[in-house]
């Protein structure tokens, strides 16, 4: 397999003496999350300062298994933010969802699972638990899957025929 090469390192890795020892400390313990010790050694690898091996993108690649894209990313992160910046993971607050059913409005969809079903039903079923609670402006809309997954939390389900204890099985007798 043949990868990908730039011509010219845009990002060059250049560690001082203290962010070296930081980073084999750090691969030392072997404490850290798999991705923060794999950023890690690549920054190692990457490193072209006189105490650094200097490797190319490809020999990194090759020795720990990964693509140049992330040695690349990895390589622009230190540059650009530092070597907290390339291990950490960014977290966009726009790229999460915000939660339909809070704290509260969970509470008020579970009151209503475990209450009468409407007339002419023996139970709550999720499609009748969507319209309900946008009906009762609990919450302004909601899939029945947001809804089952709400109630799967809890072990108090009215919708489904097991409360999600496991059933007592006799043993089979010796």
């Amino acid at each position: 397999m043949t990868a990908k090469q730039p011509a010219v390192k845009r990002y060059v890795v250049k560690l001082a003496a203290d962010e070296r020892e930081r980073l084999n400390n750090l691969i030392q313990k072997g404490k850290a999350p798999a991705r923060q010790l794999l950023k890690a050694r690549i920054l190692l690898k990457a490193d072209a300062s006189e105490a650094g091996e200097g490797w190319s993108d490809g020999q990194i690649a090759e020795a720990l298994d990964t693509s140049i894209d992330t040695i690349a990313r990895t390589r622009q992160q230190l540059v650009e933010g530092g070597v907290d910046a390339a291990l950490t993971r960014k977290h966009s607050p726009n790229s999460a969802r915000k939660r339909i059913f809070d704290g509260a409005a969970e509470a008020k969809l579970i009151a209503l699972a475990c209450s009468e079903p409407p007339k002419g039903r023996s139970r709550w079923t999720l499609k009748l638990l969507e319209s309900a609670v946008v009906e009762m402006h609990i919450v302004d809309r909601a899939s029945d899957n947001t809804i089952g997954r709400t109630l799967k939390k809890t072990f108090s389900s009215r919708t489904c025929k097991s409360s999600g204890s496991s059933r007592h099985r006799p043993m089979p007798r010796s």
